[in-house]
């Protein structure tokens, strides 16, 4: 069978399970006792070893086949977990994305990683640390139902599902003598079974049968709403199955089954004797009695084949096509509203008005298609802050709010880098050392806060801590130092200005070059990305109270909102979310300052810039006009004005790429085509603005 048709599926899942394990293993590290949190980890770690040993990939399969040995433990209370555990399957959890980036790369998947393969094992084996006290202690006498371990909690989960009306059923399956891949064969049974049931315990065990090491019979308890017969043929259906053995089971069936084993499950106790010597606390019983409780209130909720998904996954290019062709749509939609308003035809009017709304809301669709949660890009920030905070030797929370604001998925793609850096230079130069907190009076655990909210057209994404906030002295310092200023331009620098300082190439506060920071890259790329997106990145610092980045976002990159305007036969288009307002001045109200021509703008002076010389229009002369229409245009807080020709109006456009062909034009960010098949450049503020 051709995998490579399951390859880009099999990426996509890996990288949900992956996330998915990430996220659960920071929520067990708050709740080290938390069971149900385990039992997640684990059917994750098993989903993706399943995948990865279906389509070939034996390293994978295999590392996570330890990781779900550790967890196995964990989960039947035979092992508690400390931080050199945690800090191991963190370390697990990073190999393995580095193969399934190795794969998506079009690699092999192959990694050594021998060395946490042996630090896993170790940990199976109670090696290199004390074992947990209430791993066995206390643990219920293990009895041996044919071949089948079960434990008390395992016998009650059976027999409680027996008295809810479920079908309990003991599976036999042998495996034809030829069977060349018997591990796949019994993966697929496996795979069959749990779509519509909860398979309880196996003989062997999970990991032994996954690894080939049994004969040709394997045995499971099994719990479905499922027919008996159906779920023999389901089996039967496999290929390389000789026979399958599927018996029903009551209370008095299975209760006689644990009876004759008797004498087998004696042996067992004996030899577990020596590890349940230790008494078991009250609290260690409290919360094995509430995870029984739990397990068997969500049994029956387990085997079920559940809810079907009501989400699909689309390739990224299909939804770039379906937005370029309604661009195109909308263009001519914007070319029959002038032709009808021009006709005296009223039918046609009637007409082109409903399909304008009928439009209207499929662009509302299309655009809302392109929206995706911000906790895309948030959701892998919990564990860098963790692992900072460790290198670092600092104490570190991060809040994260809003998550679940949308932004366009270009901007999506190309936000996380910079919030990478803006979190890093947080934890580092931000958040103090915990002595230093303490003599500052301040909790010695640190916090930083991410937030995204939406604002008119815009999105804002804050990251603020509470640690020692921005010196202005100390930027000035490193900045003359290194030649970014002069010693007079600082001293006339407001404070603003000198924390934009902090984005200056090659600048860096840190007193020592570490693998954090400290080498003078980070904050220029953030700024110099996020002005490319069209957004802008402001700060806010109080020194010893914290410092907060601010980032301002576009909505969308698709379709904006512009006033569009004429400067003599050309048109041109300025997004609305970067004009303040419009007016009209008077030649005389022009001031020179300084070289540099400045108009009054609400009791402060902002610097006029005349589009018809920046883009040296041939067919329009600013200075016949006496009065000139302005344009205030806004980036971060700072103003200047636009002189135009004229005002057509607002509109909705579509951008359009210049193309690799044109070299980049300053001023100019793109264009779009009017409803009268007109081009206009889309004009970039930020360029205007220094």
């Amino acid at each position: 069978m051709d995998m490579n048709q399951y390859l880009t599926m099999f990426i996509d899942e890996s990288n949900d399970h992956l996330q998915s394990l990430n996220e659960n293993m920071l929520q067990l590290e708050s709740n080290p006792d938390d069971i149900g949190i385990v039992q997640i980890i684990f059917r994750s770690a098993h989903t993706l070893k399943g995948m990865a040993a279906t389509m070939g990939y034996e390293d994978l399969a295999s590392l996570t086949h330890q990781m779900e040995n550790v967890l196995d433990l964990v989960r039947n209370e035979k092992l508690k977990m400390q931080d050199y555990i945690f800090d191991t399957l963190f370390k697990s959890l990073d190999a393995l994305e580095s193969m399934v980036q190795d794969i998506t790369e079009g690699g092999d998947g192959k990694s050594d990683v021998s060395s946490i393969v042996a630090s896993l094992q170790s940990i199976v084996r109670g090696e290199g640390a004390p074992t947990s006290e209430g791993a066995a202690d206390g643990a219920s006498p293990a009895v041996s139902v044919q071949g089948i371990e079960l434990d008390e909690f395992q016998f009650s989960v059976l027999d409680q599902s027996i008295s809810e009306g479920h079908q309990v059923l003991y599976i036999q399956v042998t495996l034809r003598e030829d069977c060349q891949l018997k591990a796949v064969r019994a993966y697929m049974v496996f795979e069959a079974l749990e779509r519509s049931g909860e398979i309880v315990k196996t003989y062997p065990d999970v990991q032994e049968i996954e690894q080939g090491e049994f004969d040709r019979v394997f045995s499971l308890y099994y719990i479905t709403q499922r027919e008996t017969e159906d779920i023999d043929n389901q089996i039967k259906s496999i290929s390389e199955i000789e026979t399958t053995s599927v018996v029903a089971l009551d209370h008095e069936s299975l209760q006689q089954m644990v009876q004759e084993s008797a004498a087998t499950a004696e042996v067992v106790k004996s030899n577990d004797s020596a590890a349940e010597s230790a008494p078991v606390s009250s609290s260690e019983t409290t919360v094995k009695t509430n995870t029984a409780k739990e397990s068997k209130a969500s049994a029956p909720r387990n085997t079920g084949g559940g809810n079907p998904s009501r989400t699909i996954r689309v390739d990224i290019e299909r939804l770039d096509v379906l937005m370029n062709l309604f661009s195109e749509l909308l263009i001519d939609r914007v070319r029959l509203e002038q032709l009808a308003s021009e006709s005296n035809n009223q039918e046609l009017t009637d007409t082109v008005e409903h399909m304008s709304r009928v439009s209207s809301d499929l662009q509302n669709i299309v655009l809302k298609l392109r929206m995706v949660p911000v906790d895309t890009v948030f959701n892998r920030f919990p564990r860098m802050v963790r692992d900072l905070a460790k290198t670092l030797d600092k104490k570190i929370d991060l809040i994260i709010t809003g998550a679940e604001t949308e932004l366009d998925r270009t901007v999506i793609d190309e936000i996380g880098d910079p919030l990478v850096h803006l979190l890093r230079n947080s934890a580092d130069h931000g958040v103090e050392s915990i002595a230093e907190r303490i003599a500052a009076g301040k909790p010695e655990t640190g916090t930083v806060h991410l937030r995204a909210f939406h604002s008119g057209n815009n999105v804002f994404i804050e990251i603020e801590d509470d640690g020692r906030g921005i010196y202005r002295e100390k930027i000035l310092k490193n900045a003359i130092g290194k030649g970014v200023v002069t010693e007079a331009e600082g001293a006339s620098m407001t404070d603003d200005e000198v924390n934009q300082l902090l984005f200056a190439p090659g600048f860096s506060t840190a007193e020592k070059i570490s693998d954090v920071s400290g080498r003078g890259v980070g904050l220029d790329v953030v700024k110099s990305k996020i002005v490319a997106l069209g957004g802008n990145v402001t700060i806010y610092s109080t020194p010893g109270k914290g410092t907060n980045f601010s980032v301002q976002l576009p909505l969308t990159l698709s379709i904006i909102a512009a006033m569009l305007i004429r400067m003599g036969s050309e048109k041109y288009a300025i997004p609305l979310s970067s004009i303040v307002e419009t007016g009209i001045i008077k030649r005389g109200q022009v001031k020179h300052v300084h070289g540099s021509r400045m108009v009054q703008f609400r009791e402060s002076l902002i610097p006029i810039v005349s589009l018809s010389r920046f883009f040296d229009v041939p067919d329009f002369d600013e200075e016949a006009e006496e009065e000139t229409e302005i344009v205030v245009i806004r980036k971060g807080d700072r103003l200047a004005a636009l002189t135009i020709d004229d005002f057509i109006g607002q509109s909705e456009i579509v951008i359009k790429n210049l193309g690799k062909y044109l070299p980049a034009i300053q001023g100019i960010s793109g264009a779009t085509i009017l409803g009268d098949g007109q081009v206009a450049l889309i004009i970039d503020a930020n360029a205007f603005i220094k």
